[in-house]
This record gives structure tokens, C-alpha cells and sequence, in this order.
């Protein structure tokens, strides 16, 4: 299984996280420390570019450092494009509370009000989904669908289909009481986007562009990227800083699937402190309310953001991470104070946002892990040659090196992806070889040997991981797809 999409998932609740350890009273961090942090970071590897977004009572600042991609010296600018991943959740349930002030619905409606009777609603003792459930995470729904694609772990939700999405909740069984506990979901969110367009009758895009862009004058953000667009958007890259594709969230897009710049963003955080009058005050006062625990006991759920429990601090927050990019967006509505920070690559970067808002928030500089990894990628190496540098390298131990399955497990899937199956298998094999107790290395192995054709020994693989790893749900639903 490759291990970066996981990671990447958990980058949100990571920042949540990060939240809790705020304190009340503090000047933000100075101009000249946040233009030494993210320069350094940028050299450490976090990124490839960093673009910083303060704004305030007295205006607006901005800093950046690195490149929007690899063949360009084109440093990032407030007007530069980043995919913003789950931020766009901010955007949806700013759209649910507009809607719901203005009457066109309400927030404890049941989701089978609004959905199509041919779809089948989650009903457990008598409870449905609502709407509320849906943007507050109270739903019981996964973080997301069983039936997304799973050989794009870039991209999973690439082409997810209308038909997929009606197919999966009609199916979804409750393994709990509805709305009784918080269960972070961008499968729900993303339905409730689509809700909304069902309810409004104009798509999600439509609908977004005439109640929050054009109100707030927001021309950088979008559901998609056009030709023109694309030379502003900022490259995205996985953790160990090469490119990947532009991320696809099909019908779930209303989760996670905007584009947008610092500039925009900042926008956004103005009207959500009050630094702009706007027509969208009411929806923005009922998204600020707190609507139930999360799964910390000194974090609430709003609607889509999430508050410190001390409503002295008024910090509210969300992150976003796709397979090439990580953003953070936080205010504190008592100081009135709001920060921006947008990567093009998928590392997270919640704690620098908080320590620019709060310097006492912790702050540690990053230290790539990945120096094993960029020596056996150098060039363009035949499978033998990387087999015995490797060893080599591990024979001597050179300072700097990280030794684990990361390294040649990220390897293994570069030729994978590359089509150069035959080299994967090879590398995996090792991996095994070194990590014979590790779960995850027979999980990659089996998935070479699928695509190669070897059904055999792709069996046996995942049946060993799974053997390790009872909760390897990846695993099992492939090893189900080749018993069938």
C-alpha cells in the first residue's frame, strides 16, 4: 500500500490538534522571523514553495518563498492558485447556513427530504442524516466511500460518479446512533454539496459562484482550473518533493475540490471576523455557533470549523490536504487576527500558521527523512544498480540516512506508476527482504504482482498482510476483487 495518502489524510486532524495547545495572550510572530521560518523551511524540504497570508485590522501582508514549480524561478504571489483540499468545507457549509437563513431549508432537515426517492436514506431507530450531521460530522459516515477508485492513490475520488455516490449511501449501514458521536468526513460533505444544489436547482458551481464568490468578490477561487488558470497554479508535490497530477474529487468535489490564492482566502477570513461587511453576516453568525463535540475533549465542532473549547481564545481553524499541496487558514475572532498559509506540497504546515498567529504555539523546523530515498531516485538507474547501491549505502551508514520501508516502498511505487512493473516487484522484494515483520510490504508486493498479472502470488501477499494486519481494509477489498 502506498503510505503517503494516509498520511496526508490525517493532516486535519493533525491541525486540530496543534489548536489546543493556544495561549490567550500573544502578538503575532515579526515580518522579519516569518520571512526566516518559511525561507528555511523551504530549504529543509517542507516545500517547494510557501506563500504566508496575514491580515488585520490594519490591512493585509503577504510573504512567500520558493517556486511555483520546478522549471520556473516564478516565486508564489498573493495571486497564485494552490488546490486548498478541505478549506473548501468552509465554503460548502457557508452555503448550508446562507441557504438555511434565508429559509430555503433547515439545518436539522432529514437528507431524504432533499435526495431523490430512488435513493435509500441511513435510518437507525427512527433517526435520519441530516443536513446539520452532514457539515458538523455527526453523520457516522466514513472519512470516505468503500467504492472509490483504488489504484489512483493520488487522486482516489478521481471520476467519482453521482450514480457511486447515491450507490454508497443507499447501501451504508450505521455501525452507531446517528448524530452521537464525530467522525471527520469528506464523503458527507461532499454530499451535502450536491444536496444543496438539489435543493437550490443549479449546480454546486453555479450555486457557489452567485452566494459566496461574487458577493465577496472572490475571482481567484474555483471548482476547476482553466488553461489561463493553470499558469498561475502552483505545481503540487508529495513528500518527497516530486510533482503529482491535479487532484479530481468527481461528485464529491463540494469536500475538497476549490482552487484558491492567499489573496482570496484572506477575503474569506475578513468576512468571517467582521473586517468586511457583507450580506453573508447571518450565514457567517450561524457557522460560528458550536454544534457538538469533536473527537478531543478541548475541541468543538462548528459548522465545517473547529473551535478551541475556551471561547476567550475565538480561535477558529481548518486545513486542507491534497496529494501535491497542504494549506491552513485560522482566526482568532477577540484579536481579529487572520492567517494564511498555502504549500504546493502535501507535508503540513498547520504549525507554521499557528506559530505566525501565536508565537508561543510550538514551532519545529522540518527535517527531511527522505535523503535514502532522493540517492537510490538520482538518474535514471537500472533496478540492479539501485539494489546495490542500496546496500551499499546501508553497509556504510552515512550520516543523514534514514533506513525504514518508506524509502523503498515510495521507490517501489515511483516504477510502479512509471509502468515499469518488473522494477517494482524488485524493490518490493527487497523491501520485504529488510522488513520481513512489516504488514505494508506485502501489501505493496501483492499489488505489483496484480497489475503484473500474477494472481497467484498477489494472493499470497495480501493474505499476508492481512495476516499482520487485520484492519488492512485496503488489503482485504483487493484480495476480495481477485477471489472474484
Amino acid at each position: 500500500m502506498f503510505t503517503m495518502l494516509p498520511r496526508m489524510k490525517a493532516i486535519l486532524l493533525v491541525a486540530f490538534i496543534l489548536l489546543a495547545t493556544l495561549h490567550s495572550i500573544n502578538a503575532q510572530l515579526s515580518p522579519d522571523s516569518i520571512e526566516i521560518m518559511i525561507r528555511q523551511e523551504v530549504v529543509n524540504k517542507r516545500s517547494v514553495g510557501i506563500a504566508v497570508g496575514i491580515v488585520d485590522s490594519t490591512g493585509r501582508k503577504f510573504y512567500s518563498y520558493g517556486k511555483v514549480r520546478d522549471n520556473s524561478p516564478l516565486k508564489p504571489d498573493s495571486n497564485t492558485l494552490y488546490e486548498i483540499g478541505s478549506i473548501t468545507k468552509v465554503f460548502t457549509s457557508l452555503l448550508l447556513a446562507d441557504m438555511a437563513t434565508k429559509g430555503e431549508l433547515k439545518l436539522n432537515d432529514p437528507i431524504s427530504k432533499h435526495l431523490p426517492k430512488t435513493v435509500k436514506s441511513p435510518n437507525q431507530n427512527g433517526r435520519e442524516i441530516t443536513l446539520l450531521d452532514l457539515s458538523a460530522h455527526r453523520s457516522g459516515l466514513p472519512r470516505n466511500p468503500d467504492n472509490w477508485h483504488d489504484d489512483t492513490p493520488y487522486n482516489p475520488l478521481d471520476g467519482y460518479s453521482l450514480d457511486s455516490m447515491y450507490s454508497f449511501i443507499s447501501k451504508f449501514k450505521p455501525t452507531r446512533q446517528i448524530g452521537s458521536k464525530y467522525e471527520y468526513s469528506n464523503y458527507g460533505v461532499g454530499l451535502l454539496g450536491h444536496i444543496l444544489s438539489l435543493v437550490a436547482r443549479k449546480g454546486f458551481d453555479t450555486l457557489l459562484r452567485e452566494r459566496i464568490l461574487i458577493p465577496l468578490e472572490m475571482n481567484n477561487t474555483t471548482m476547476g482550473i482553466g488553461s489561463y488558470d493553470r499558469l498561475r497554479l502552483a505545481q503540487g508535490h508529495n513528500v518527497v518533493q516530486r510533482p503529482v497530477p491535479t487532484s479530481n474529487f468527481g461528485a464529491t468535489a463540494p469536500c475538497g475540490g476549490l482552487i484558491s490564492s492567499v489573496k482570496d482566502l484572506l477575503t474569506l477570513l475578513e468576512a468571517n471576523m467582521g473586517l468586511r461587511e457583507t450580506t453573508l453576516k447571518p450565514a457567517i453568525d450561524l457557522m460560528q455557533l458550536y454544534y457538538g463535540d469533536t473527537d478531543r475533549a478541548d475541541l468543538m465542532a462548528g459548522l465545517a470549523w473547529v473551535h478551541g473549547r475556551d471561547k476567550e481564545l475565538g480561535i477558529l481553524a481548518h486545513g486542507g490536504g491534497t496529494g501535491g499541496y497542504s494549506t491552513f487558514a485560522v482566526i482568532d475572532t477577540v484579536r481579529k487576527v487572520g492567517v494564511v498559509v498555502l504549500s504546493n506540497s502535501t507535508i503540513g504546515i498547520s504549525d507554521l500558521a499557528l506559530h505566525i498567529l501565536r508565537p508561543t504555539h510550538p514551532f519545529i523546523p522540518y527535517q527531511s527523512n527522505w535523503t535514502l530515498y532522493d540517492s537510490l531516485s538520482l538518474g535514471s538507474y537500472e533496478v540492479g544498480t539501485v539494489c546495490r547501491l542500496y546496500n551499499s549505502l546501508k553497509a556504510k551508514k552515512p550520516k543523514g540516512f534514514i533506513f525504514n520501508e518508506d524509502q523503498l516502498n515510495t521507490l517501489g511505487y515511483d516504477y510502479l506508476w512509471a509502468g515499469k512493473i518488473d522494477y517494482a516487484i524488485k524493490i518490493f522484494k527487497l523491501n520485504v527482504k529488510e522488513y520481513p515483520n512489516n504488514w505494508n510490504v506485502y501489501d505493496s508486493l501483492g499489488e505489483a504482482y496484480m497489475k503484473k498479472g500474477n494472481k497467484r502470488k498477489a494472493i499470497a501477499n495480501y493474505e499476508r498482510s492481512i495476516s499482520m494486519n487485520p484492519k488492512n481494509v485496503y488489503g482485504m477489498k483487493m484480495l476480495q476483487k481477485l477471489r472474484n
